[in-house]
């Protein structure tokens, strides 16, 4: 395995994130100049921000020069291995804001500091990255509007990928960039949008530009200032559900942002390749698109169905208002399904005040997710249908054994080793939620997570869940209205790797634990 060059692409990565810091910064100080008496810790924030960028480029320049450049082509291993370092010590430097601020921030003796524990500021900002959105933050209000800024602009960059705007900015990796993005890039059949990999992370980029744009002049033309229009498109676009409110979308009160809300979180967990087809003038192939029919169907459904089940009772929103009636109801069901399937996780209602049924739809809502090629996350629409098809071919094998069908989705053949591999991800899946669920529960106790009429079992699967599917909110103690603040270390770093685990899709994590990968061949 050539280590050296790994090495060196993983400074050049170290030395691109730190740059996306910069804007930050200078939010910092556009509001210690400002705003300096009405917003407290501004300073200390502009400088935990700068010290972080330091940090990363006298971390990533050594790498960058002693790696090896010899050989300048990922293998499929070093394209493994590029990937999980990517996340894992992308995660690491992005924390450095949040705790060289809260070292410079202290708070009065007695009050808990969010960022006081480095295992906190990791959480945080493996959230950010993979558009998770699970919090730590009992009071966000409270924290320095450059930091929400850098916690929402984590998302952005990691709503296409840290890699994929690698690729896209970085040629040197040449053929090797194909590898990167095949493994960086969620879903299960990696076509590229171009011919030339780096053209495509390029049309990628371009597109989730447009669309963040779009939603920020969108949100600002409803009265929603810069700061919340700009933050609050960054979470949509890359489906990650971070807001700079306790309340999170309810504290804005607006019919006019939850539709556009749920106008763009709709489009972010759409295949990204779609637009580019229609782009192209390709309207019938985007629109026949079987994924994106499945995809507008499960939504539907869900939508009248948490729409049935909730009606004719309050609905209680994150910040503790109640409304009442069909249209309000339909409003907050919506905005929950479109938000929960798409895995933004952004709240206007408290779906813990639901009845069983409706959060049994949300959960598996949070399994199924968006589409293959967006920034959603969860198993994705294409590998349940794909799923459907295969265990449809497979019962009416039963009764008609001499009839040979093959499984396709629209003109594609769904061939043995797509099949094996869909059945293979779902097993995984399930394991990985077992051995989670019961890890959590262990590392919290039953006891713990039985206080106060909570129940440790719906906790401890919808936390994994939540995580594992890049959601952020689950049910009970880490639902709509609660955050991960209560949870022990050793719990946080475990929902960590399971948002790390969900983003790249198992596979470019769990085979690092192989003795295999790592031996020569």
């Amino acid at each position: 395995m050539r280590i050296g060059f790994v090495i060196r692409q993983l400074g050049l990565l170290l030395l691109l994130l730190s740059a996306t810091m910069l804007p930050a910064a200078a939010w910092s100080a556009y509001d210690y100049y400002h705003y300096r008496v009405q917003m407290p810790g501004t300073g200390a924030a502009f400088i935990a921000l700068l010290l972080s960028a330091l940090i990363g480029v006298a971390t990533g320049f050594p790498l960058l020069i002693t790696g090896n450049t010899q050989n300048k082509q990922l293998g499929r291993k070093e394209a493994l291995l590029l990937v999980a370092l990517a996340w894992g010590v992308g995660a690491a430097l992005s924390a450095l804001p949040y705790r060289l601020w809260a070292a410079m921030n202290p708070l009065p003796p007695g009050t808990e500091q969010a960022f006081a524990s480095f295992v906190n500021c990791y959480f945080e900002a493996m959230s950010g990255l993979t558009t998770t959105g699970a919090s730590v933050l009992t009071d966000i209000e409270s924290i320095p509007r450059s930091l929400l800024f850098w916690q929402a602009f984590t998302h952005w960059i990691g709503g296409l990928g840290i890699v994929v705007l690698f690729v896209a900015v970085l040629p040197i990796l040449g053929v090797g960039g194909k590898r990167l993005f095949r493994f960086e890039t969620p879903g299960p059949k990696k076509e590229g949008v171009r011919p030339r990999i780096r053209a495509a992370a390029q049309v990628l980029w371009l597109l989730y530009l447009g669309i963040t744009l779009a939603e920020v002049f969108a949100l600002r033309l409803v009265g929603m200032g810069w700061f919340n229009s700009i933050t609050h498109a960054f979470a949509t676009v890359a489906t990650g559900g971070f807001s700079t409110q306790n309340a999170s979308i309810a504290a804005f009160g607006s019919w006019k942002v939850d539709g556009i809300l749920i106008m763009f979180m709709f489009m972010a967990g759409v295949n990204f390749a779609l637009y580019d087809a229609l782009l192209a003038g390709r309207w019938r192939d985007a629109l026949r698109n079987p994924e994106l029919r499945a995809y507008i169907g499960v939504m539907v459904l869900a939508t009248v169905l948490i729409t049935a089940l909730t009606m004719g009772n309050p609905v209680v929103l994150t910040d503790g208002a109640r409304a009442e009636g069909f249209w309000p109801t339909l409003r907050h069901g919506l905005f929950t399904v479109v938000s929960i399937q798409t895995t933004t996780g952004f709240c206007t209602a408290d779906f813990d005040q639901w009845s069983f049924p409706a959060q049994t739809i949300l959960v598996l809502l949070m399994f199924i997710g968006g589409c293959a090629g967006s920034t959603g996350g969860g198993i994705k629409v294409i590998r349940w249908v794909i799923l459907f098809k295969v265990l449809y071919a497979e019962l009416e094998a039963v009764f008609r054994p001499h009839v040979v069908r093959t499984p396709r989705v629209g003109n594609a053949i769904i061939d043995p080793q797509m099949r094996s591999a869909i059945l293979v991800y779902f097993v995984l899946i399930g394991m990985v939620v077992i051995v989670a669920t019961g890890l959590f529960i262990y590392l919290e106790t039953p006891q713990k997570l039985d206080s106060d009429g909570w129940d440790a079992a719906t906790t401890a699967f919808s936390a994994v869940a939540a995580n594992l599917n890049n959601i952020g909110p689950g049910l009970d103690r880490v639902g709509a209205a609660m955050n991960y603040a209560w949870l022990n270390p050793s719990t946080k770093i475990l929902l960590t790797l399971l948002m790390a685990l969900g983003r790249l899709e198992l596979y470019a994590f769990l085979v690092l634990a192989l003795p295999a990968f790592w031996r020569e061949e």
